[in-house]
């Protein structure tokens, strides 16, 4: 670890780049690690968390935007994707702001998790709010949580802990059926 550190102090500014680019597109350990290398005194926790925030907030924006922009047209174009698109809404109406809060974490769904929110009539105002707080929360819990127990997380992590991540999406996985299924049902008793 001592060696990955070194690494980090030798290259502290493309470090920050790196951890921006990696959280715009991504979720997963860089953002509790470079919380610990923090703690170590390799990275500066500031410039950390500030990284982190603005990938996490700027990623999203973008996805919603190009969503919001081609998503639409592409998906209305095709009509058996109509329903989908409807549930999807539905969904996401009824569900939405616990989901902006909640799909920055299960491994896998970060990259995908704003392009849902994109199809739907949310207006930009209340979605990138909304982004901006889950992206902060995100950041305080991630970069926090490696800052104050990097070396317990060092251990789980090699112990195992990409376990625990697939067991989350699972359990999120299984939650977005359930909603699916029942938003679905309530659309389908209230279509003439």
């Amino acid at each position: 670890m001592e060696t990955v550190l070194d690494l980090v102090r030798e290259y502290g500014v493309l470090s920050y780049a790196l951890l921006f680019a990696y959280c715009a597109s991504k979720s997963g350990a860089l953002p509790l690690f470079a919380g610990y290398a923090a703690q170590a005194g390799a990275l500066e926790v500031g410039v950390v968390a500030a990284a982190v925030f603005a990938g996490g907030y700027l990623g999203d924006e973008i996805r919603f935007h190009l969503v919001r922009r081609y998503g639409i047209g592409a998906i209305e174009a095709r009509p058996r994707f109509a329903r989908a698109l409807a549930t999807a809404r539905g969904l996401l109406e009824r569900y939405g702001v616990a989901y902006m809060f909640l799909y920055r974490y299960p491994k896998g769904m970060r990259t995908i998790g704003a392009l849902p929110v994109g199809l739907t009539d949310i207006p930009w105002l209340r979605f990138t709010a909304l982004n901006a707080c889950s992206a902060g929360l995100w950041t305080v819990l991630l970069v926090g949580a490696g800052y104050l127990f990097g070396a317990t997380i060092e251990q789980a992590v090699a112990s195992g802990w990409g376990a625990w991540s697939v067991a989350l999406l699972a359990m999120f996985l299984l939650g977005f059926f359930f909603a699916w299924r029942r938003v679905s049902r309530v659309a389908s008793a209230t279509t003439p």
